[in-house]
């Protein structure tokens, strides 16, 4: 069930909404709050709901990056930072900052349909190594507020590529790219599933085209294709596959 935004309320002088509103940085405005997208991964994970993804089903963390690479909002599933694994926060921002650094409001490219282009021989072989995490950015900060409306990321950017799956950009209404999501947590084919079904949660995925099958960013285990993504092992390629049609895109107005 895609999340309904409660529409803005003017209370003194404030505007109170489902997307993040910042003072002096205004880059954040149309992605979800904290507790928007919380609600949005708790909802799609095996942990927190009924939903399976075919991975190993443990709890999750998600990060959202503004089109400029700021991130907007880190948050997790479990009550704890180390009920999901620990490394697995910074590289849900380095997703997100994937997906929006390599996706355009013509075209969308998933993290995971970068694998096999930057493999060696590759069309992009060495991607992977350009634009590196801001380490003095990602350690900052008191763990206890990791995964929270305080994670010390937000409003900084973390740079970093990733090539496997979890990192989406997101769509508006209107087909343009305002930033992007990435979940990790789980096998990085189950990551993809996640970050799927979450986006649809957020009524961001008005995907104008991509190269997969399907003309979107779907994960693709087709070997022969030049953006395809290995096998896991386990039973997410049958969830992945069904992805068009169990979430669909949703279509520009």
């Amino acid at each position: 069930m895609k999340l309904q935004y409660v529409q803005p309320v003017l209370s003194i002088g404030l505007f109170v909404s489902a997307f993040s509103v910042s003072a002096d940085n205004t880059s954040c405005s149309q992605l979800p709050t904290h507790e928007a997208l919380t609600q949005a991964l708790k909802q799609v994970v095996a942990t927190t709901s009924d939903s399976k993804n075919g991975g190993l089903e443990l709890n999750m963390w998600a990060s959202v990056v503004a089109r400029d690479g700021t991130v907007c909002q880190v948050t997790k599933t479990g009550a704890s930072f180390d009920d999901q694994w620990p490394g697995s926060r910074v590289i849900s921002a380095q997703k997100a900052n994937t997906a929006n650094a390599f996706s355009l409001s013509g075209l969308a490219l998933s993290t995971a349909n970068l694998w096999k282009a930057t493999q060696p021989g590759g069309s992009l072989f060495g991607l992977q190594f350009s634009n590196p995490v801001d380490t003095n950015v990602a350690y900052q900060g008191k763990a206890k507020d990791f995964g929270t409306s305080k994670d010390p990321l937000n409003g900084k950017r973390i740079g970093g590529v990733n090539v496997f799956g979890g990192g989406l950009g997101l769509y508006n209404s209107e087909g343009e790219i305002i930033g992007a999501l990435g979940v990790s947590g789980d096998t990085s084919c189950a990551d993809h599933n996640i970050a799927w079904k979450a986006r649809d949660v957020l009524n961001l995925d008005f995907v104008p085209s991509g190269v997969s099958a399907t003309n979107d960013d779907n994960i693709i285990y087709d070997a022969t294709h030049g953006f395809s993504h290995p096998l896991c092992g386990n039973s997410e390629v049958d969830i992945a596959r069904a992805l068009p049609t169990s979430h669909k895109i949703s279509k520009k107005q």
